[in-house]
């Protein structure tokens, strides 16, 4: 089912007047973004807390070999005036 919603004006911006149906109680501010395909804008809520995030880094498997100790060659050794001239 499709819902309409009104466009105003507020100072000089342009503001958005949601149905009762698709209210964010609770909360000041929201996020939106823009499909580049389709030009939709989209509004998601702004989580309050990282609980979100950690509950899906936790689910995310990492590979054996992630962030694994490598050779690195060792720093060469240089002659910092080398070059210089006054």
């Amino acid at each position: 089912m499709v819902h309409i919603a009104k466009l105003f004006s507020n100072g000089g911006s342009q503001a958005v007047r949601l149905p009762a149906a698709y209210r964010f109680d609770g909360v000041s501010e929201v996020y939106i973004r823009q499909d580049p395909a389709t030009g939709d804008l989209i509004l998601s809520r702004r989580p309050q807390d990282w609980s979100g995030f950690i509950e899906a880094l936790a689910d995310t498997p990492v590979p054996d070999d992630f962030l694994m100790e490598r050779q690195t060659d060792p720093a060469a050794v240089r002659d910092p005036l080398s070059g210089w001239r006054e």
